[in-house]
């Protein structure tokens, strides 16, 4: 049931961050979006404890928007390559093409009694030592992936804006 409300809490989040107008017309899916959130510097140790953190909770949930529709589903792979931090999935995935439309993402994940929220783009690294090393970190992902695979890509994020927050505490905000 946590985790329900979780997901449901993401997708609202999603919508709201994204602002998205159902009165306006739909943007082409073709093209990158060209809005972008807050710069941010890079900063290899706020991503480690984002990674700890969704490492800690095992499932998260990651929000896209396709059109109008804010889009969640369950992810797993949360892993630092060159100090930031990135996820996996297929490029014949929805996920994948709607990134592609909109790099705009929310994750949200759960662990006793703290969540993390991170808003960010995830940004394409179709290299194969990005895959390799994920894959290398995943290996039950290999047989269903492979480094050299037409499908297989990694996303990092950039501009991420990361949010640890809990029932009892004041919430810890930081960016990677």
């Amino acid at each position: 049931m946590k985790h329900f409300i979780f997901l449901a809490a993401a997708a609202m989040m999603l919508a709201v961050a994204c602002n998205t107008n159902t009165s306006a017309p739909a943007a082409d899916q073709t093209t990158p979006a060209t809005t972008m959130l807050t710069p941010t510097t890079p900063n290899p140790e706020n991503a480690a404890i984002a990674q700890e953190f969704l490492k800690k909770c095992g499932t998260y949930y990651l929000a896209t928007v396709e059109g109008d529709q804010p889009r969640v589903r369950p992810f797993g792979t949360a892993e630092i390559i060159d100090g930031k931090l990135y996820i996996q999935t297929g490029k014949v995935k929805n996920v994948y093409k709607q990134l592609l439309a909109n790099p705009k993402a929310e994750i949200c994940g759960y662990s006793g009694m703290e969540w993390i929220r991170i808003a960010c783009e995830l940004i394409p690294d179709d290299t194969v030592e990005a895959k390799k090393a994920m894959l290398d970190k995943n290996p039950s992902l290999r047989g269903m992936y492979s480094e050299t695979d037409d499908n297989t890509i990694v996303l990092y994020c950039r501009n991420a804006h990361a949010t640890i927050s809990s029932f009892t505490g004041e919430p810890r905000s930081f960016e990677f």
